[in-house]
């Protein structure tokens, strides 16, 4: 039963987990690397550790460093977040081995699930849906060969991937070669591991993934679906649930699968199961990811579930305190990650200072940031900003929410793709619930945005009364005047 948990993460995670574990009254310790001193999750902690490093990103991934860190504060746990070190089955070690709790699951679950290769064998072994493929490990020197026999489309992966890295599509299987070199060399960069599989890649797929708790005793529950088929680049930017692409049976099925799949590995915590959906109706098992999803907000605001309370529980060998029958979905909730980043030149991540911050509110909006006013938005880490999640009673009417919400964010000093979501979430795919993984690539020309001569005068305007210093300038009499004292024509 431990009292008091250091958060080794960063951003709007470290903030919202930080929250919910003083409302458990729990003690906080936040470690965190300078760059990050004047973030809030910093300034709300009970207590702060600085880590250092050759860059922040190392700095956050110092196993050591955060071990040394509990010991110095004296914090009994660790809450990893997502990212980072939360799915280093090395780093769950490293705390086991001293005395500390890590809020997640085991050591060798990591290990076993973090490996897609791994992974996809013990699905398949277990009568789990996987889609066609060819692993490298089962014989390297046929691999290409093998590859080669399922035809096309091939969707190639790393072994250890995640992010989208290092994936690769082949429609022409004379590319085939160049491309497994390529996918290769990018696994080795990203993961420091070159080995491969392929798959039969499924045209116009949908990304739907399921959210699963199970607890010490073997316990394990889904609590729905996700839908996150809006990706650039691999990368999702809207998540939603529940999924308008299935029907109840097709969303019975995929959930009791995915619980299945937890079940058959022992899970304990949050994780979530991810699958490739055909137009067909078909699914395959995709990947697990052993953590946290950024996207875990809609799944709370339809559930009425706080994960990161369940992830606490569990870790202090408590039984869920819930059966399947007891987990409902109630409305519609839809997340849009705002990133810092400019959609019109292939989403390239912008920086500088925040100038001005103000969230959006209202009925159904939430909002999970990690930033203030007057901080700097670097390239040392992703360029989200900030999770805007609206729900509603129907999907129309959160969709509504979201767009509005995104009208309201307010964020000057540098670029962000909030029109870009708003532009998303009115195109006809997405209003029909047609969106799938290619939708935003497919779409392009659609979704660019063009900039009115109106708009540009506006905005000029808008940042003109913003500063301080000219309005004070404008608005002052000159001394010459002022010396003259009250007078009138």
């Amino acid at each position: 039963m431990f009292q008091k948990v250091l958060i080794a993460n960063r951003g709007e995670i470290a903030l919202r987990i930080l929250r919910t574990l003083k409302s458990m009254g729990l003690t906080t310790v936040v470690a965190y690397h300078a760059i990050d001193a004047e973030s809030p999750a910093v300034l709300e902690a009970d207590e702060t550790i600085e880590l250092h490093g050759s860059t922040p990103v190392a700095a956050y991934l110092d196993i050591d460093q955060v071990v040394e860190a509990c010991r110095h504060s004296g914090a009994q746990a660790v809450h990893p977040g997502y990212g980072f070190l939360s799915e280093n089955a090395s780093f769950a070690r490293a705390l086991n081995a001293a005395g500390i709790v890590f809020i997640g699951p085991r050591a060798d679950t990591i290990e076993l699930m973090g490996d897609k290769v791994r992974a996809r064998a013990f699905v398949a072994e277990r009568g789990f849906p996987i889609a066609p493929g060819a692993i490298e490990d089962d014989n390297p020197a046929t691999f290409v060969e093998r590859a080669r026999q399922l035809g096309t489309p091939l969707l190639i992966k790393p072994s250890a991937g995640g992010g989208g890295k290092g994936m690769r599509i082949v429609r022409d299987l004379a590319q085939l070669e160049a491309e497994v070199a390529t996918a290769r060399r990018e696994g080795e960069r990203y993961f420091g591991d070159g080995r491969l599989f392929v798959e039969r890649y499924v045209e116009r797929p949908r990304h739907i993934e399921v959210q699963v708790l199970g607890d010490e005793s073997g316990q394990v529950v889904h609590l729905w679906e996700r839908e996150c088929s809006v990706q650039r680049r691999f990368q999702k930017i809207i998540e939603e649930t529940p999924s308008p692409a299935l029907t109840n049976k097709q969303r019975r099925d995929i959930c009791e699968s995915a619980a299945g799949i937890a079940r058959a590995c022992g899970y304990r915590g949050a994780g979530t199961i991810e699958f490739i959906y055909g137009a067909s109706g078909e699914f395959y098992f995709l990947e697990m990811n052993t953590r946290l999803q950024v996207e875990h907000p809609v799944t709370e605001m339809v559930t009425g579930i706080d994960l990161v309370r369940e992830q606490v529980r569990v870790a202090r060998g408590e039984p869920l305190a819930f059966t399947q029958s007891d987990i409902a979905q109630h409305g519609h909730a839809i997340e849009c990650r705002l990133y810092a980043e400019d959609a019109a030149h292939d989403f390239r991540p912008a920086t500088g200072k925040i100038l001005r911050w103000q969230a959006p509110a209202g009925p159904g909006v939430r909002v999970d940031s990690g930033v203030r006013e007057g901080q700097a938005v670097t390239a040392a880490f992703d360029p989200m900003i900030a999770k805007i999640i609206c729900h509603g009673a129907t999907r129309d009417e959160a969709i509504a929410r979201s767009v509005r919400a995104l009208q309201d964010t307010v964020l000057l000093g540098l670029t962000t793709n909030a029109r870009y979501l708003a532009r998303v979430l009115r195109h006809p795919e997405f209003m029909e619930g047609r969106s799938d993984t290619g939708m935003l690539a497919r779409c392009a020309e659609e979704l660019r945005g063009t900039v009115s001569e109106e708009d540009t005068d506006l905005a000029i305007a808008a940042a003109v009364l913003s500063d301080r210093e000219l309005l004070r300038a404008v608005r002052s009499v000159p001394a010459m005047h002022a010396a003259m004292g009250a007078w009138r024509n």
